[in-house]
């Protein structure tokens, strides 16, 4: 493997804003020298192998791969920042997590399952953060807006896929979510490490 190819691809990783597919970081590259994909797997294997002994993990969300800092150090890098991050209300809470379990679902369908009604600011507040948006209409009078969560939203809270949710067995109707967001498995796919092949 070459050194200067993981160097190239852990500081793309380090620098950029968003997460990076492998065609993402293939892109970095003259066309004369651009990686194959194994080759970019190769090293994305060996950054996660070097990250379990480090304060920053390799981590595999919705749109790609990131770096980031490992959760328990957070307290410790938190203090870095002067503005703290807005906490988020159980209301909005609430309603983010009934779209994620029973989307499609429409404004006054959450609002009868948490039995209050729901400000328009705070659908307006979950779409401006990215993490929702409108997918379609439900075919009633009025033709309500339907919601659903999108990959912003998986990769915020460190998810590929929805299956990863925890599980609510007292949510009822938990089945009928649509599991199936468009992912392409090849690309997201880091086989971990066992303990074996790291002592070995």
């Amino acid at each position: 493997m070459q050194k200067k190819l993981l160097q190239i691809i852990e500081a793309s990783l380090l620098s950029a804003s968003r997460p990076l597919t492998i065609e993402a970081l293939q892109a970095i590259f003259e066309e004369n020298e651009k990686p194959s994909r194994e080759e970019i797997k190769e090293v994305l294997k060996e950054i996660e192998l070097q990250s379990l002994t480090r304060g920053v993990e390799l981590k595999l969300v919705s749109s790609g791969y990131r770096l980031q800092v490992r959760q328990e150090f957070s307290p410790y890098i938190a203090k870095l920042w002067k503005e703290k991050p807005k906490s988020l209300s159980k209301a909005t809470l609430e309603t983010l997590s009934l779209i994620a379990y029973r989307q499609p679902i429409t404004r006054g369908e959450i609002e009868d399952i948490r039995g209050v009604s729901i400000g328009t600011q705070l659908i307006r507040g979950l779409m401006e953060r990215g993490w929702i948006k409108v997918v379609g209409h439900r075919d009633v009078p009025g033709r309500p807006s339907l919601y659903s969560t999108t990959k912003e939203f998986l990769d915020y809270f460190g998810l590929q896929h929805l299956r990863e949710l925890p599980r609510l067995p007292d949510l009822p109707e938990v089945e009928t979510l649509d599991m199936n967001l468009p992912l392409e498995k090849e690309e997201h796919e880091i086989e971990q490490p066992s303990k074996d092949s790291l002592h070995s």
